[in-house]
């Protein structure tokens, strides 16, 4: 049995094969000049086994959400960043593309990813990851990350690939997916169904009330878009706080909210 539920932005507790894993934790009610849709988290983290960061921009590692998470999760961060949450965690492993890591019986592979990993404004660089963690189903953390050529050696047996769609601006820069492109890598992933993120969840102050539609509206866009080019994967329709439950083999989902 696994469980994924959707904290926001990038943020998700995956419960699989009987450990609890979470992804580029953003947990305050925002970041700099960039604040939460809803101004808090609406679902208790819990005691974690390990925390898995894509790259090491603020908001994929802030620091202030790491320090609220049990300090003897295993943080797994991309090369160059284990400086930066040493100090906060017991068990630090720093990983690049290929590496493997084992996390109480399940394997998670770092995959690769085409995105920045420097962090502004004077703090290391590493590579951007992607992560395929494999438990009671496959799963694919996509991180922040244009498509790329090797995004077809992942795809073979994914049950649930997670992917961003959107920002935390009103305007997308390079090394992201907007709604279409995230469909576009559907076709190339194949997977059986697809969670959404990095939409909706964090927005710089004031922008929410005049451009509120174009924060929200990727998720409508994306799941028209998978529909026409990849319409046997199942998308995942969730807000920030929801989740969802996937039964036996196959990937089907016993329920979701």
């Amino acid at each position: 049995m696994t469980r994924l539920t959707w904290i926001g932005h990038s943020t998700v507790l995956i419960e699989t094969g009987g450990r609890r894993l979470l992804t580029d934790p953003v947990l305050s009610h925002g970041i700099g000049p960039i604040r939460r849709r809803g101004n808090r988290v609406r679902h208790e983290i819990g005691v974690l086994d390990a925390v898995l960061i894509s790259h090491l921009h603020h908001d994929h590692l802030d620091l202030g959400s790491l320090r609220s998470l049990n300090r003897d999760a295993t943080v797994v961060v991309p090369a160059g960043g284990a400086r930066l949450v040493r100090k906060e965690f017991i068990d630090v492993r720093e990983v690049a593309h290929g590496d493997q890591v084992s996390i109480g019986g399940l394997r998670v592979e770092a995959t690769p990813a085409r995105h920045s990993g420097l962090r502004l404004p004077f703090g290391p660089r590493g590579p951007a990851l992607g992560y395929v963690i494999d438990g009671d189903h496959r799963i694919y953390f996509a991180g922040d990350t244009a498509i790329f050529p090797a995004m077809e050696l992942i795809g073979p047996g994914l049950d649930v690939a997670i992917l961003p769609i959107g920002g935390w601006g009103p305007r997308l820069r390079g090394g992201h997916m907007d709604p279409v492109r995230a469909a576009e890598a559907l076709t190339i992933l194949r997977p059986r169904s697809v969670m959404a993120i990095h939409w909706g969840t964090l927005w710089p102050i004031g922008l929410g009330r005049v451009l509120r539609a174009r924060f929200e509206a990727p998720l409508r866009s994306f799941a028209e878009e998978a529909a026409l080019i990849a319409p046997d994967v199942r998308v995942l329709l969730l807000d920030p706080g929801d989740g969802v439950t996937l039964g036996g083999a196959g990937g089907d989902f016993a329920s979701a909210g």
